[in-house]
């Protein structure tokens, strides 16, 4: 018995030729697009580049010492960064603290739990709020939340002090009259004002990839009886795991890099600060703006270390969130 091959089953498993390409829009369009991503990645590179040729006169003098030395004489060729790149991660640690509860909590209220007319205007009001200047934030940080949030550092550091981190050396949690003082101008206080600005950015990764977990998922959940909350720690949750771990490190990323808000709140030190309750803090953000204006030619060329430092830190910590957001978009992380 033979079996007859028609034209429509012969042509069956072979892939249509896209005819799309040779559209002049589409041409257009992709050399467009291709255009801008080689702009980024040229300007990314440039940057880099011009930040190397600053800093090597510093570097080729500091040699190894640069990230060791807790010190910052550039002038008598005694500098480093050993002070302040702890004090940036502190920072930023401290803010991702804060941002990660309340911009997953918020990203989950809006795809799960808001009604449909009020998600719009939700969706907007968390973005307009990466659209405040930091210098914003800062005077809010300085003006009202400073003064209000050192009950909270004295209680945190009654009760938690036996953890180094929360300790605050002068302190007296006996002695009601103490002065606030020492709790003022903290990591803890510039971590959460970092943590308000960086929450927005994390808060639209997550919401995007809550936003494609699987219907069919969600009906068969909900179809063997299923809460809610039964939906999401089991459907939404585990899809989304790739989009919480990219949106948390890209906030942290831009936690790093802060300036301006920091500059106003932080008393800076420089030395290493591990007491993150206790007045006196440092970034490397905020060295180079205290120090650019009156830095020497020298000065300025480490400065320019210092930034080159920041840049590589961000740069990797971004291309990793990076990686995991495409993970979660393709819907691999969940697979996993």
């Amino acid at each position: 018995m033979s079996t007859v091959t028609t034209p429509a089953t012969a042509g069956a498993d072979v892939p249509r030729a896209r005819s799309a390409a040779k559209d002049p829009a589409d041409r257009l369009f992709r050399i467009g697009a291709r255009g801008a991503g080689a702009v980024v990645l040229v300007t990314m590179t440039l940057v880099g580049v011009f930040l190397g040729v600053r800093a090597s006169q510093a570097l080729a003098g500091a040699g190894g010492s640069f990230v060791t030395t807790p010190a910052w004489e550039p002038d008598s060729r005694h500098f480093g960064i050993a002070a302040v790149l702890p004090g940036t991660v502190l920072i930023g640690v401290t803010a991702i603290t804060f941002a990660l509860p309340l911009a997953l909590g918020t990203s989950l209220y809006i795809t799960e739990y808001a009604p449909r007319r009020l998600r719009r205007t939700l969706v907007s009001l968390v973005d307009l709020m990466a659209a405040v200047p930091s210098v914003v934030y800062g005077l809010w940080g300085f003006f009202f939340l400073q003064p209000h949030i050192t009950g909270l550092a004295r209680w945190i550091s009654t009760y938690l002090g036996w953890i180094p981190v929360f300790a605050v050396e002068g302190a007296d949690p006996n002695d009601p009259l103490a002065p606030a003082t020492v709790y003022t101008s903290s990591t803890f206080i510039a971590g959460i004002v970092v943590a308000l600005m960086v929450t927005p950015i994390a808060c639209s990764v997550m919401r995007e990839a809550f936003a494609q977990a699987p219907p069919g998922e969600r009906e068969g959940a909900f179809a063997l009886g299923a809460s809610q909350w039964g939906v999401i720690r089991t459907v939404v949750l585990p899809f989304g795991k790739g989009g919480i771990i990219g949106g948390t490190m890209l906030g942290l990323g831009r936690a790093l890099g802060e300036t301006i808000a920091v500059v106003m709140i932080i008393s800076p030190v420089f030395f290493f600060q591990p007491h993150i309750l206790e007045n006196g803090a440092n970034s490397v953000s905020a060295l180079i703006a205290l120090r650019y204006g009156a830095a020497s030619p020298f000065g300025m060329s480490a400065l320019m270390a210092a930034g080159l430092s920041l840049f590589l830190m961000t740069l990797v910590v971004n291309f990793i969130a990076s990686s995991v957001v495409a993970r979660s978009r393709s819907g691999a992380g969940a697979e996993a």
